[in-house]
């Protein structure tokens, strides 16, 4: 019977599903983290009786047919790129984006990954690295007795030293807009790296046309909602139990058949 078939991909639909939000709840405390969302195909269908087929010799034709749907499929695990909160942390080297942008930082491999997770800090030679120690980029260093480090919505970086009232430009931070943003990969750590679905990088200064603005002292925080995850966890729940008595119904009629035959 095709029913067991057909309920079978319909549960592995549901495991992806409970997955990912599994995935989305873990991270609801994550900097900067994007909910996912499962989008499911249906598989190719049988023609028991084609639609549009003669069904005389006068010249009659079927209206509808007869498809019978072999069940779904995974299509896609979509990024909801919506703007998370802000929340406040009073750290200087703690950067918001607020609207579109990645910051770019440098791999050890040499590569180029982008993150949205702006919660900064200084190396021991005083330049600005992400939380694993990657060096942002542009680079930008400071001296060991700056002060006051600030930084403006487009995205430049000045501080003051210890005697001076004046303030130095240490440098200028940019932003990396892509094309299709849900063709960037995700690497883990708060990391993409771009791919050939994403579209080639695109960096300008914070505030321009096109990119959003940075907010010092701020972190975006995730943009998971408990009460949507749970809702659609429930949902999931519920499919994959229907699924799964299908399977119940479909095995009992077998036996049915088995026994009369």
């Amino acid at each position: 019977m095709r029913s067991l078939d057909i309920a079978a991909t319909g549960m592995q639909a549901q495991t992806v599903n409970v997955e990912t939000i599994s995935h989305n709840i873990a991270n609801m405390t994550t900097t900067a983290y994007k909910r996912r969302r499962p989008e499911f195909q249906d598989l190719m269908y049988q023609d028991q009786r084609r639609v549009g087929t003669m069904s005389s010799d006068t010249g009659y034709r079927v209206p509808a047919g007869a498809q019978i749907g072999l069940g779904v499929r995974t299509a896609a695990i979509y990024r909801i790129n919506e703007q998370g909160s802000l929340s406040q942390t009073s750290n200087s080297l703690d950067l918001a984006i607020e609207g579109r942008g990645y910051f770019r930082v440098l791999l050890p491999s040499g590569e180029y990954a982008y993150t949205r997770d702006g919660t900064f800090s200084l190396s021991e030679t005083g330049a600005i690295v992400t939380a694993d120690g990657y060096p942002v980029v542009p680079n930008i260093t400071l001296p060991n007795n700056a002060e006051n480090i600030t930084v403006d919505q487009t995205g430049q970086v000045q501080y003051t030293v210890s005697g001076q009232t004046t303030s130095q430009v240490a440098g200028q931070l940019q932003l990396t807009t892509f094309q299709n943003e849900n063709g960037l990969a995700a690497m883990g750590q708060n990391l993409f790296t771009e791919t050939t679905a994403s579209g080639d990088p695109n960096v300008g200064t914070p505030q321009s046309t096109g990119f959003g603005d940075l907010r010092q002292g701020f972190v975006e925080e995730s943009a998971v909602n408990a009460v949507t995850e749970i809702t659609d966890l429930i949902t999931a729940q519920r499919a994959y139990d229907m699924n799964s008595k299908t399977i119940t119904a479909s095995d009992e009629m077998l036996q049915t058949l088995t026994k009369q035959t």
